[in-house]
């Protein structure tokens, strides 16, 4: 199988190049990646457990969709490619919360989008390569199992979610649905 190639940019989003996804995540260039909040109509959070074969964070708790960007691939582009391939769903309408930087590792840096949405009573297709299962969790309930530690969350999941419910958070914000008038 032929090696993933990722667009390399600068600290300030511009491409200057590609590069091959191992020498990316072990030289600390930075990348650009896209997740997805995916809520129920009742306001609880998909969550999925990384499959047991993941390089990192193996079964700990992870967005509804995380995935890096394909080359030359736009940020929702990217979303709506993660959310057909992991878990079957298409046409879900979604909304652009944040740009951030952070590093996801010692030598994995990079600049996401969030997104979120919600799905109806559309069934669920889902990657067992990439996914273990998949729950349904409000809000308070994963801050209680976050804080309880008895259950693996994957690092930038931990950090999106306390932005996410306006608690501190190890990441910088580029850009902020939050920052434009009007928002709360």
């Amino acid at each position: 199988m032929t090696e993933e190639y990722l667009d390399i940019v600068n600290e300030n989003n511009q491409i200057i190049g590609q590069e091959k996804r191992h020498i990316v995540h072990t030289s600390g260039l930075w990348h650009r990646g896209v997740h997805v909040f995916l809520f129920s109509p009742g306001r609880k959070l998909l969550v999925q457990r990384r499959s047991r074969t993941q390089d990192t964070f193996p079964n700990a708790l992870d967005c509804s969709v995380s995935e890096h960007l394909k080359v030359g691939e736009p940020y929702l582009e990217g979303a709506a490619r993660g959310l057909r391939e992991e878990l079957g769903i298409k046409g879900v309408r979604l909304i652009r919360l944040l740009r951030l930087k952070m590093a996801y590792g010692p030598a994995d840096n990079m600049i996401n989008e969030l997104y979120e949405g919600v799905y109806g009573d559309q069934a669920l297709t889902i990657d067992h390569h990439e996914i273990e299962h998949i729950a349904t969790h409000s809000l308070p309930e994963l801050e209680d199992m976050m804080a309880s530690g008895q259950v693996p969350f994957s690092s930038w999941f931990e950090q999106l979610l306390r932005w996410y419910v306006g608690k501190p958070a190890r990441l910088q914000a580029m850009w902020s649905r939050r920052d434009l008038p009007g928002s709360s």
